[in-house]
């Protein structure tokens, strides 16, 4: 027998929820147990028509609400949902926390419940302890993302956080998915403000006000808006307007959540959000559902909610309609299944099709892909979109699908669209409070420095007047001059340490601090500090010695080059000797004599007043080169040795850091610096041998007396001590360096960056330069002091070593062949000692006249030629032949 089926889907209108109410938990348990556990009155009818009930928990005088009850309305007509199986299933819920309460019973009546809130993090056992609950939205981990792109592409540090407390009592995970987000783009959480339900204020204007006036004493101007119902967020924001956060130089950024009732805020409520940012769900409206339901709904909307003035639906309103397709779809699984009602939960987590709301696919009892994102800006009445943000990859100006795997548009790191900023800011805000001549910036200037160049805090004209200068504070004048922005300031002194000046930031004491601070790790955490202006480093001071003394005529050349000029001397002198001993007169007779002749011809050539006449062709191209390296070596010493004795030269008299700590001997250090921390914890003196010297004059002091043994001062103060004292100390190596010298501002001002390209502007223009040139300049009597005598005296260049020798190496080789054995060698040095012979590789001797030598006299001295006569030439032929006869 054919079935008459009647679709009469019955859909509950929840009376007005408010959590202030004390009996609403105890009736909304009461409505769904009455709810689910009605289904079986049908059993026994004798109707033989079904009808189908679906159980719709919605707050109709919200807007939310009343979108999803007008779209499932719409859906239910639409579709004809029930046509052969009574369908049980629960859709619905706002908010997580409702959805949890009926998850709870759905599981236990083994009833799905379709749920249009998700948590922000996914419980860890949530399909286990809501088994039949499938939730038809995503988590916010995208979204938070997000958000956290925009901070980074606008270089915003430092965030103020403003959410409304929910129902228990907590963020529903927001606050920790925000703050990881941040985290890996180099931002914090400056200060999270948590407003208290809205339902239970009897005064919400005081309340909300005297929240936001706790943010007037925080710096931080970029606000993030996780999540607040509507009328919190009315207020909200008109208070904001009111007191001045909502101005030039902050930002604002709402969630989802917030954006969704951009549409039904009047037009004052949107004054009070002009240039605020808003991340709200993507949904495609080209699609030929949305076509055909849009006019529907409008109409529909518009008849039971005259008193709305919008009538656009919303991701909510979509996906209030797809859930009643994922029943359709699990309804069409149950065709062959007569004696069955209920779709079961397997068939409605395996529905798959693309909904108003975009692709409807579950995973573990979720939708299984995270949503394109769509950043809006609120402008005039309305809000204008920017940019898409595609999960996964980050900005794009479009969301073209490419495939299952990826998107196709303009992939960028930050947003391209322009955007309107609070009070029409035509650049991007500061996010951080300005400071104005009502307010100005307020600078810790150190009170207690020991070198008056440096920084200097004086007495004013005036009682309690204080008057800054130094070099620092001139510095930091001029980059103010080349600033971008107006930054009223006032100096006030600080008594006490760097380290305790900078704790101040901490307790928001000073914005910023301008003095010698030395950029440390340790310094990092607390503050931000700009690029470094000046070097740092600690120096080693002592009382110097002079270096005069009887042996000051040794130190114009090193040892090794006393040692090459001598061994090329003796060279010199062999050579020449070798040569002119068998031809010359003046060479011969006893050995002792010979030698003595050969060195004192060699030694004297050095002043140019060598005497003895040379024969041979071969000494004379030997004594020319000897000749020409002695003229250098003459005017490099003379230059060097003239050097040393018309400056004053001093050298330390301790450079070592280990003799000071083995012999405990005392050094001095400025106390209010991490110098002594330094000295004590890291090169390892005792905290009992370091003194603290407060000023340039006691440090001079305790050296002279010798109480100390050296003091240690950073690069800065080195400087001005040896300008000033440069008769009586130096400085000795080695240098501790650090991170170097620069202004510190609170952590994440933007004006740190500002001062710091101002400071690379003065660097490169030549003003920082001028100004080191002016503070720091040495006296015209002081002379440059030399921690290190041996870098002046002359040495041999590696790359020289090899040239001298190569020239005797020449005329060695011309002498004594190579390819001669050493017995061949020792014998033609033996013959050519003893007869005065000699053999030119490469030449014949045709007679033993043509062997001997060539006689032509040179007198170096006299620059007289002498010319053999007939006789001596005679004698001389007469006897090379007896010789050879012999």
């Amino acid at each position: 027998m054919d079935k008459t089926f009647n679709f009469d889907i019955k859909t509950q209108q929840a009376r007005c929820v408010t959590f202030a109410d004390k009996l609403w938990l105890f009736l909304f348990i009461v409505f769904i147990y009455l709810l689910v556990f009605s289904y079986g009155e049908d059993d026994h009818t004798t109707n033989h028509n079904k009808v189908t009930k679906i159980g719709a928990i919605i707050d109709v005088d919200s807007r939310i609400g009343r979108e999803e009850k007008t779209a499932i309305e719409i859906a239910v007509q639409a579709r004809k949902l029930i046509k052969e199986k009574e369908v049980k299933v629960i859709i619905g819920m706002e908010t997580w926390e409702e959805a949890v309460l009926v998850a709870d019973i759905g599981s236990r009546a083994q009833v799905p419940v379709l749920s249009l809130a998700a948590p922000a993090i996914t419980p860890p056992l949530a399909a286990s302890r809501w088994p039949f609950l499938v939730r038809m939205a995503n988590g916010d981990s995208e979204q938070m993302k997000c958000i956290a792109a925009i901070i980074s592409s606008f270089s915003w540090k430092r965030i103020i956080v403003i959410y409304e407390d929910d129902a228990l009592g907590g963020d529903s995970g927001k606050l920790a998915l925000l703050s990881e987000a941040l985290k890996n783009v180099s931002s914090e959480i400056d200060y999270p403000l948590v407003l208290p339900p809205y339902s239970s204020l009897s005064n919400p204007n005081k309340v909300v006000q005297d929240a936001l006036m706790k943010l007037l004493n925080i710096q931080s101007r970029v606000f993030i808006v996780l999540q607040s119902s509507l009328p919190m967020t009315v207020h909200l924001f008109e208070k904001a307007q009111k007191i001045g956060l909502v101005e030039r130089d902050s930002a604002w950024i709402v969630t989802d959540t917030v954006t969704s009732y951009l549409d039904s805020f009047n037009s004052s409520v949107i004054s009070s959000m002009e240039g605020t940012l808003g991340i709200k769900t993507y949904y495609s409206e080209d699609s030929s559902l949305y076509k055909k339901i849009y006019p529907e709904f409008r109409k529909a909307f518009r008849n039971g909610y005259q008193d709305e003035d919008d009538f656009q639906p919303g991701i909510n309103a979509l996906r209030a309609y797809d859930s009643i397709g994922v029943i359709t779809q699990a309804m069409k699984k149950l065709k062959n299944a007569e004696n069955r009602s209920t779709p079961s939960l397997k068939n409605i987590i395996s529905s798959s099709f693309t909904g108003l709301s975009g692709q409807i696919r579950f995973e573990e009892g979720q939708l299984s892909h995270d949503p394109i994102l769509r950043i809006v800006n609120v402008v005039g009445k309305k809000y204008k979109e920017l940019d898409f943000w595609l999960p996964g990859i980050g900005f794009s100006r479009n969301h073209v699908k490419k495939n299952e795997s990826g998107y196709v548009g303009d992939i960028s790191v930050e947003l391209a669209c322009r955007v309107t900023w609070p009070a029409g800011l035509n650049r991007v805000p500061k996010g951080w409070a300005m400071p104005t001549n009502i307010t100005p910036m307020i600078i810790g200037v150190p009170a207690r420095t020991s070198f008056e160049k440096i920084v200097n805090v004086a007495d004013g004209k005036y009682p309690g007047q204080k008057s800054y200068g130094g070099f620092y504070i001139e510095l930091f004048k001029e980059v103010v001059k080349v600033l971008n922005c107006d930054l009223p300031f006032q100096f006030e002194p600080h008594i006490g340490t760097c380290d305790e000046l900078v704790h101040k930031f901490y307790n928001k004491i000073y914005d910023a601090a301008v003095g010698d601070i030395t950029i440390l790790a340790e310094r990092t955490d607390y503050v931000e500090f700009t690029q470094p202006y000046a070097e740092s480093g600690l120096a080693m001071i002592v009382p110097a010695k002079s270096e005069s003394s009887a042996w000051m005529f040794l130190k114009p050349f090193t040892p090794a080059m006393w040692l090459v000029t001598g061994a090329i001397l003796i060279y010199t002198m062999f050579i020449v000797w070798s040569l002119e001993h068998h031809s010359n007169p003046e060479f011969r007779g006893p050995w002792n004599n010979q030698i003595a002749t050969a060195l004192w011809f060699t030694f004297s050539s050095l002043f140019f007043a060598h005497r003895e006449n040379i024969h041979s062709n071969l000494t004379r191209v030997v004594v020319v080169i000897w000749l020409f390296v002695v003229s250098i070596i003459n005017s490099s010493y003379t230059a060097s040795l003239a050097s040393m004795l018309t400056e004053q030269r001093l050298e330390p008299n301790i450079t070592d850091i280990e003799w000071l700590k083995r012999a405990n001997m005392k050094i001095g250090c400025d106390g209010d610096s991490f110098v002594r921390t330094y000295l004590q914890d890291v090169i390892g003196f005792k905290s009992h041998n370091i003194v603290n010297v407060c000023s340039e004059y006691s440090c001079e002091g305790e050296l002279q007396s010798n109480h100390i043994a050296a003091a240690f001062l950073e690069r800065p103060y080195e400087k001005v001590f040896l300008n000033h004292y440069y008769k009586q100390f130096t400085s000795a190596t080695p240098t501790f360096r650090f991170g170097g010298l620069g202004f510190a501002f609170q952590k994440g001002s933007p004006i740190a960056a500002d001062v710091s390209r101002a400071i690379l502007r003065l660097s490169e223009d030549g003003t920082l330069k001028s100004l080191e040139e002016k503070w720091f300049a040495p006296s015209p009597q002081c002379s440059t002091n030399v921690t290190n005598s041996s870098t002046d005296s002359l040495s041999i260049d590696p790359q020289l070593r090899g040239s001298f020798p190569y020239f005797w190496g020449h005329i060695h080789r011309e002498l004594y062949p190579v390819d001669e054995s050493v017995g061949i060698k020792a014998i033609r040095v033996a013959k050519y000692l003893y007869h005065g012979e000699i053999r030119i590789s490469g030449e014949a001797s045709a007679s033993p006249a043509l062997q001997a030598p060539d006689i032509n006299g040179w007198s170096s001295s006299l620059l007289d030629y002498q010319s053999p006569t007939h006789t001596e030439m005679q004698s001389l032929e007469l006897t090379s032949q007896a010789q050879n006869v012999n």
